[in-house]
């Protein structure tokens, strides 16, 4: 048996190696410079033999195994090995056996001609084959031959034992002796228990015999007790016939006292429910004068509600009477007003604005006539004559010009004054005329407002006294009604008392 090939994808320095092949049978050696891979190879051969090395990893140790060169990061990496099992020395029925083991971030998997195994599987046929994890010496690493040159007798002749394999046996056998061991002191203990019980047998033993001597002891007393108890049953049944004989007697007479009593108790509850009767039509009567006292109460105080809401009303009706009387004087007062004011007008600033007016009409017609003779004169005797150049003459035309001007200005402002005196004047006419129609309206509507209420009053009223007088028989309907339940229910408990 020997390899054949070996695939490495993604361990350590390898990326994509292809299949490494063929290997000989005898002796092979893997040159090459330094980090080039060599132990790399060497220890991919030892992850997937499950050597001490690689048979648990942790999770670094994991990440470690993985190519960590330029590109993306490697998830997983596995190594393949390729068997020639041409001597069968693999329990497997192939001349090739392949054997692959994958490792990741978290878990490892392991495959047997490239069907998924499990690590007992592949552990077992290592093992069968000479691979033991107990003998480790099926791979000679650097620096070994050295070791085991400088190695004494003793360690020699143990590295011998592991190499044949014989130091196995030697930890089953003291694996054995052990378990011989807690077998000698299992069977030490098995052995107390024994003699406790057979101790314990002897001890019962004895205990029988005196159980046996009181089963025959009780027997006799039993029997003695129960022919006492026979003679003392016999006694008591004599006894019991004579006391029964006066029992009967007893009830006898017992049930004729019974029958009295029972006529007696009739009659005390036929004198209870009539009394009860009586009771209850008192409690009703109560109730209804109660009744009667609360609703009198009530329309009392809703008289006296009423009584205060018709004076209130009446209060508010002379109320607004007197506004209405009020607004009426302040209305002929504004009239009087208009009429003072307008006859004022008509008196003061009527022949004022009529003698402005004739003052104006007047200085406009002497201005005229002033112009007419100033032509005249000015056609007579020539401009030269009267002024001495016609700067002057011009400067007193202006001077006359503006005279009018500003007198024609004075009567026109007068006017203006006058006639918005007039507009305020009217405008406060209108306005209190509108106000005293808008409040002779507001009356109109109080008062038709004030007869829908005390007509809603009296309809509620009404509507209140009848449902009053309902909730009255209703309320008799109910207590007749519970006074006919209790009755029932009294002559039912009596009818089952009976």
């Amino acid at each position: 048996m020997h390899i054949k090939q070996i695939t490495i994808s993604n361990f350590r320095s390898f990326r994509q190696q292809p299949e490494i092949h063929p290997f000989s049978a005898g002796t092979n050696a893997v040159v090459g410079r330094n980090g080039s891979g060599k132990s790399n190879l060497f220890d991919a051969v030892q992850f997937v033999l499950l050597s001490p090395k690689f048979y648990t990893l942790r999770t670094e140790e994991r990440q470690a195994l993985l190519h960590e060169g330029s590109g993306s990061a490697a998830v997983n990496a596995f190594v393949e090995l390729v068997f020639d099992n041409s001597d069968g020395r693999l329990s497997v029925e192939s001349d090739e056996v392949i054997v692959r083991r994958t490792v990741g971030h978290k878990k490892d998997e392991y495959f047997l001609q490239r069907k998924r195994a499990n690590k007992n599987e592949i552990m077992s046929l290592l093992e069968g084959a000479g691979f033991s994890k107990s003998n480790p010496y099926f791979i000679v690493q650097q620096g070994k031959v050295n070791a085991l040159c400088t190695m004494s007798d003793g360690e020699r002749l143990m590295l011998l034992k592991e190499v044949a394999g014989t130091t196995v046996y030697d930890e089953k056998k003291a694996e054995s002796l052990a378990k011989m061991d807690e077998n000698k002191s299992s069977i030490e203990k098995i052995d107390d228990i024994l003699s406790e019980i057979e101790s314990r047998l002897a001890e019962l033993q004895d205990e029988k015999e005196e159980l046996t001597q009181y089963q025959k002891l009780d027997r006799d007393r039993r029997a003695v007790e129960y022919t006492l108890y026979d003679k003392e049953l016999r006694r008591a049944r004599e006894t019991l016939d004579d006391i029964e004989h006066v029992r009967s007697e007893g009830c006898k007479e017992l049930s004729i006292l019974h029958e009295e009593a029972r006529m007696a108790h009739d009659a005390i509850r036929t004198v209870e429910a009539r009394m009860k009767t009586k009771t209850n039509a008192l409690r009703r009567n109560r109730v209804y004068l109660q009744e009667m006292e609360r609703d009198k109460t009530e329309a009392m105080t809703h008289r006296t509600k009423v009584e205060l809401e018709c004076k209130e009303l009446e209060e508010g009706i002379k109320t607004g009477k007197d506004i209405i009387k009020a607004n009426k004087r302040k209305i002929e007062e504004l009239n009087v007003e208009i009429a003072k004011v307008t006859k004022e007008l008509e008196q003061n600033v009527g022949p004022k604005c009529d003698s402005a007016r004739e003052t104006l009409t007047h200085t406009i017609n002497e201005r005229d006539e002033a112009r007419k003779k100033m032509e005249g004169l000015y056609a007579k005797q020539g401009r030269g004559q009267q002024f001495r150049n016609k700067r002057d003459r011009d400067a007193h035309l202006r001077a006359q010009i503006k005279e009018l001007n500003e007198t024609k200005k004075e009567k026109e402002t007068f006017l203006v004054h006058s006639q918005e005196k007039l507009s305020n004047l009217r405008r406060s006419v209108t306005t209190d005329t509108s106000s005293l129609e808008k409040k002779t309206t507001d009356v109109t509507k109080k008062n038709s407002t004030l007869e829908s209420l005390c007509k809603s009053i009296e309809e509620k009223t009404k509507e209140r006294n009848d449902m009053a007088e309902a909730r009255k028989e209703q309320w008799r309907s109910l207590e007749e009604i519970n006074e006919q339940t209790n009755e029932a229910r009294d002559s039912s408990k009596r009818a089952l008392s009976d």
